[in-house]
Formats: structure tokens, C-alpha cells, sequence
């Protein structure tokens, strides 16, 4: 059987991802990327830490961030997200920025971290004030807080769930519920923080009803990573990848966004 027609494989895109070692939510990530970009992700070293601020600081060394990108440069990425919100904002804007220059230093590419997309995403946005829902604990959360406030955002109101282990099994419906706690009159957009918080098919539901644009860790992420190869991130009905998604009646006239069907949960599983 002759099989030529077909021409080979098509050549794909590399971006490199380096997640902390209980991230969760690959398959998330995968649905942001077009059929043409390939992921590779690396994790870093197991710590029998929950999570928590000291975790953050330990999954974000440098020389950790610098070891994962390593592993990564023989299938040569176009470029490399640090799949971490905590761990990206921990050290404030300073430190966020330090990361960066550690993994291009290490690979020889761009490189992206969540905190620095969520900026990025606000700015492409023009949002000067947002609403945030964490499954942190306080502490971390409170630092998130701080972190938006020094990039000169203003945080309009917070809803936190408290969590330090098993995020990636909050159901769409806890994460709905938060949102709805934490949005306020005034919010120009709301911010869903955690990389391992299951959100994709919540993004387009919650912006349906809030009337604002929803971000959410993973998705700043792998939109700010593959604008930096030049194509777009996959995400329909969502503001920040769909321009069309971007007109509310309550804030800027026009058409309302088509509500769209109430999305599944994401299945319980026994905790552990």
C-alpha cells in the first residue's frame, strides 16, 4: 500500500513547559494549542511541601527553573512558560522579571511564567481593575493581592477557598460559585489564579453572565507563550483569544455574547 500521498508528519512547534511537580492539568493545557505546536513538559523535583508560600519559593529557584530548561533544550522549544502562578509571583515584579532572564539564560529562548502572562493579558485588555479567586490559603493569596497592586492594578475583591493540596479536583461549579463572590460592580475583569484549578470550559460561561472578560492561569499562559511564537492560542467565546468575545452590554454597547449551555463539572475523585 502506497502511502506517500500523505507526505509525512507535519512539522510542529515546540514550547517548553516547565510545571511544578504536582501539576495536574496537562490535558488543560493542550486545549489551548493550535494542531501545528507540540508541548513538552518537565517538572520540577518532588518536596514534600503543601501548598503554601514556602512551596512557591521552592518550586521557583532559580537554579531549579534552570535545571527544568535544560532538560528541554534537545528537542530544541521555540520558547518556554513557567507553568506556575504562585511561583511566578511570589517574588513580586522584580522577581517575576529575574525568573525569566534565569530560563532564557538556560535555554536560549523566550520565556514566559503565568504571573508575568496574567500582566501581559491585563494590559492587551486594558484592565486597571480586577476581581481574583484563589484556592489558596490567605497568606498566599494576600501575595497575589500584593503582587497585582505593586504592577499597578487595583484589586476590586477576592474570593479564596483555602486549599493546600488536591486543587486540581475543585469542580467547575466551586470555581463559578468564587467568581461570583468575588466580582463586584466596577470589575473590568476577573482573574482565576492557580495552574492546577481546572477552568477551560468555565472561561466562556462565567464571561456569559459576569459580562466581563474571565482569565485564568492557564490559559494567560498558553496564550502569552504561543503569541510569542507568532499563533494563537484555541479558546472560543473567551475574551483574551477571541476579539469578538470582547464587547459587553454592560460596559462598551453591542451585541451580548451568546449564552452558552451549562458546562459538566469536572468529576469528583475520592480525596486522598
Amino acid at each position: 500500500m502506497d502511502i506517500s500521498f500523505l507526505g509525512g508528519p507535519r512539522p510542529q512547534r515546540g514550547v517548553g513547559v516547565v510545571a511544578p511537580f504536582d501539576f495536574a492539568l496537562d490535558r488543560e493545557l493542550w486545549r489551548w494549542v493550535p494542531d501545528e505546536v507540540s508541548l513538552h513538559l518537565t517538572r520540577t523535583p518532588f518536596v514534600p511541601v503543601e501548598v503554601s508560600l514556602d512551596l512557591a519559593r521552592l518550586v521557583s529557584e532559580h537554579e531549579t527553573l534552570s535545571e527544568g530548561v535544560r532538560t528541554l533544550t534537545a528537542i530544541s522549544p521555540e520558547v518556554v512558560a513557567y507553568a506556575c502562578t504562585s511561583g511566578s509571583f511570589v517574588g513580586g515584579v522584580a522577581g517575576e522579571r529575574a525568573m525569566c532572564e534565569a530560563m532564557t539564560q538556560a535555554g536560549a529562548v523566550p520565556s514566559v511564567t503565568t504571573s508575568g502572562a496574567l500582566l501581559e493579558a491585563l494590559t492587551e485588555l486594558g484592565v486597571r481593575r480586577v476581581a481574583l479567586v484563589t484556592p489558596y490559603t490567605v497568606s498566599v493569596t494576600r501575595a497575589l493581592e500584593e503582587y497585582v497592586a505593586e504592577a499597578g492594578a487595583v484589586v476590586t475583591g477576592c474570593a479564596y477557598m483555602g486549599l493546600t493540596r488536591h486543587i486540581w479536583k475543585v469542580p467547575y461549579r466551586d470555581v463559578a460559585d468564587m467568581a461570583r463572590r468575588a466580582v463586584r460592580p466596577g470589575a473590568d475583569a476577573l482573574f482565576i489564579s492557580c495552574t492546577n484549578l481546572p477552568t477551560y470550559d468555565v472561561i466562556p460561561q462565567l464571561e456569559a453572565e459576569l459580562r466581563i472578560p474571565v482569565l485564568s492561569a492557564n490559559q494567560v499562559t498558553m496564550w502569552a507563550a504561543l503569541r510569542r511564537v507568532g499563533t494563537r492560542a484555541v479558546g472560543s467565546y473567551q475574551a483574551l483569544i477571541d476579539p469578538a468575545a470582547r464587547i459587553y452590554p454592560t460596559t462598551r454597547g453591542g451585541p451580548v455574547p451568546p449564552v452558552l449551555p451549562d458546562v459538566p463539572d469536572v468529576p469528583e475523585q475520592e480525596q486522598q
